[in-house]
């Protein structure tokens, strides 16, 4: 029995052995193809690492700038609110006169128009 035992035990290693070399080759084929692929990546990253920096240090000076933009519009656009607001007062200060302007030629018109109007009146009652 133990012969037979040992048989079994012989026969198990035999198939492990068929088994784990072919699967050990294809990992080994694996690892080789893994490190190709890893030293051709490690040769694209350096590179695109290199312009990301560089784009992320051009995107921050962008940034800066139009910060300093954003800053020097609102001070514009402060003065224009300003400079609106005067003029708005001034207009409606004018538009005052304006209407008092108007107000008088209007009240002048209508005394010019009745002098005229009296002095018909007188000239045709002389006449009769």
């Amino acid at each position: 029995m133990a012969n037979t035992f040992l048989l079994v035990i012989a026969i198990c290693a035999v198939i492990l052995t068929v088994v784990l070399v072919p699967t050990l080759l294809a990992l080994k084929r694996a690892a080789l193809r893994a490190e190709t692929v890893l030293m051709l990546l490690e040769r694209e990253i350096r590179p695109t690492a290199s312009q990301l920096q560089t784009l992320t240090e051009e995107l921050r000076g962008l940034s800066r700038h139009a910060g300093e933009n954003m800053e020097r519009m609102g001070v514009v656009i402060g003065r224009v609110d300003e400079v609106t607001t005067r003029i708005a007062r001034v207009v409606g200060f004018v538009g005052g006169f304006t209407r008092v302007g108007q107000l008088v030629g209007t009240a002048t018109g209508v005394k010019k128009g009745l002098d005229v109007f009296i002095a018909k009146l007188v000239s045709r009652n002389k006449k009769r």
